[in-house]
């Protein structure tokens, strides 16, 4: 049986890896995986039950009996904790600070491990996340490290956000991102840094357009 094409896309909070690992995916008939979601999916359950996400103590109980899947519904990706759909409910700010908690937790890693190289395993497909390229797909086809100045990155999320209506102030979303940065680069488990084989994509001063293009051009030749 045919080894199934596998990418792993990396990088840090804000960078716009989910929205580069959608247009390569699409570009390239990739089916896209969202791992960050999975994490926040795990958070929100947290949250749901009234614990701390910064205490393992309160996490770690929850995964007891906790099924998290991945469904795609008219081609797009959605997340269930035991059957229910929370797709609405992992974007907010509070899901994502619960995500970045509850990756810390080594249980949590492990939970969701296997899920993910599930889906390696039976589809051709692109996931975005910290520790792709590093933990869970180490023999990945092809693997990027997308990254841009924090300032840059801050101004895209203040972009997104607006455009989504929501309030957003650049002085306190570049302070986030900026500890959001240092959570991940430190944390003793999996920590967000480069695979040594990963390809460095600097896009501070790219589009979009020129990020997915650079991309496909170095997978093709996998896909083909």
């Amino acid at each position: 049986m045919p080894k199934h094409i596998n990418v792993a896309l990396d990088g840090p909070a804000g960078v716009g890896k989910s929205t580069t690992a959608k247009a390569v995916a699409k570009k390239l008939g990739l089916i896209y995986v969202d791992t960050g979601a999975l994490y926040r999916a795990v958070g929100v359950c947290v949250l749901d039950r009234g614990g701390d996400t910064e205490k393992a103590e309160d996490v770690v109980p929850v995964l007891d009996g906790l099924k998290i899947e991945i469904r795609y519904i008219d081609g797009e990706q959605h997340v269930f904790a035991n059957g229910r759909d929370v797709n609405g409910l992992i974007r907010t700010p509070a899901a994502s600070k619960a995500s970045s908690d509850v990756s810390k937790v080594p249980e949590v890693r492990a939970f969701l491990l296997e899920t993910q190289r599930e889906i390696a395993r039976e589809n051709d497909c692109i996931m975005d996340g910290r520790d792709i390229g590093t933990v869970i797909l180490p023999d990945a086809s092809a693997k990027f490290f997308l990254t841009a100045d924090p300032a840059e990155r801050a101004r895209r999320r203040v972009a997104e956000m607006k455009e989504k209506g929501m309030d957003a102030d650049f002085d306190t979303v570049f302070a986030d991102m900026k500890a959001r940065d240092l959570q991940d680069s430190t944390r003793a488990v999996a920590p967000l840094r480069p695979a040594p084989d990963a390809v460095l994509v600097d896009s501070t001063h790219m589009s979009l357009e020129e990020v997915v293009d650079t991309i496909c051009r170095m997978i093709k030749p996998s896909v083909n």
